[in-house]
């Protein structure tokens, strides 16, 4: 049986009147002001009207979207990075097109190892067309882990799939106790890579997701070197308190760009999308200093 979506509801403690809906809640709770440095005007398009008082919650939503895209764009379990802190920003908003956000941030190892601290920073400039999903995105990040010992890890993961002898099947991960076996870590971080493009297609300016769990996973037997399975995860959405659950495809090689195609259940447009066509759709992602 598929899952099925499902809605958190939050108590409404407002004024009397009708309850916001979630897409105005959630912007009203974005715009919010909360301090932030303040910059000059955009050099490249000096006829964007400046926001004065940047919200960090803007700033944060433009960094994970920058983050989802990099993530995707490695191709790389072993390269995973999580948001550690913003440390400056700028925003243009036009009313017309959009909004335009220039942010920096420091990261840290999704696995950190012993004794790791908050390693790498990262430049982006995020485009949030209005409501629309899928911003462009350009990032630019500083390594955090050595090219030759990410490839090591990398093949390390996939000799260690390549030589199960049945195809794995599995349900929820993590458990219903929020514990994942290190058996499976390996699973969830390639899942981790694959939901990262669909949860920077899914982004806009007021809606944030993140992987909450996997429940199925099924390896596929090929005749190439690929790792190839599909598995169903359910999305949660910071703003609105939803759970969404996707079916994923995923396609990936050491070294070779991941190739993604997923469906979301009960979106207004579902969409099925490949990974190996996303530079035709938004600004490259530098990672020559990666």
């Amino acid at each position: 049986m598929q899952p099925r979506r499902q809605r958190l509801p939050a108590p409404w403690s407002g004024p009397r009147g009708p309850r916001p809906t979630a897409p105005l809640l959630a912007l009203l709770l974005l715009l919010a002001p909360v301090a932030a440095p303040a910059g000059s005007g955009d050099p490249d398009d000096p006829g964007q009207p400046q926001d004065a008082g940047v919200p960090r919650r803007l700033l944060q939503q433009a960094a994970r979207a920058a983050l989802h895209f990099f993530n995707f764009r490695s191709g790389s379990p072993s390269a995973l990075r999580v948001l550690a802190e913003v440390q400056e920003g700028r925003a243009w908003i036009n009313p017309k097109e959009g909004c335009k956000v220039h942010v920096v941030f420091s990261t840290e190892r999704y696995n950190p190892e012993e004794g790791e601290g908050r390693l790498g920073k990262c430049s982006a400039r995020v485009f949030f067309k209005n409501q629309k999903p899928r911003p462009t995105i350009n990032v630019t990040c500083t390594r955090l882990i050595e090219k030759k010992k990410r490839q090591q890890e990398d093949y390390l993961l996939y000799k260690q799939m390549k030589q199960l002898k049945n195809p794995l099947e599995i349900v929820s991960i993590p458990d219903n106790h929020g514990h994942i076996d290190p058996s499976l870590r390996l699973i969830w971080d390639l899942a981790f890579l694959g939901s990262s493009y669909v949860m920077w297609e899914m982004t806009t300016q007021v809606s944030h997701y993140y992987l909450a769990q996997l429940t199925s996973v099924r390896q596929w037997k090929t005749n190439d070197d690929t790792i190839d399975f599909d598995y169903t995860v359910l999305l949660h959405e910071l703003s609105t308190q939803e759970i969404i659950p996707c079916r994923i495809h995923l396609v990936w090689y050491p070294g070779k760009p991941l190739k993604v195609k997923y469906h979301c259940q009960e979106l207004q447009t579902p969409e099925e999308a490949s990974g190996t066509e996303e530079g035709s759709a938004v600004v490259p992602t530098e990672l020559s200093n990666f």
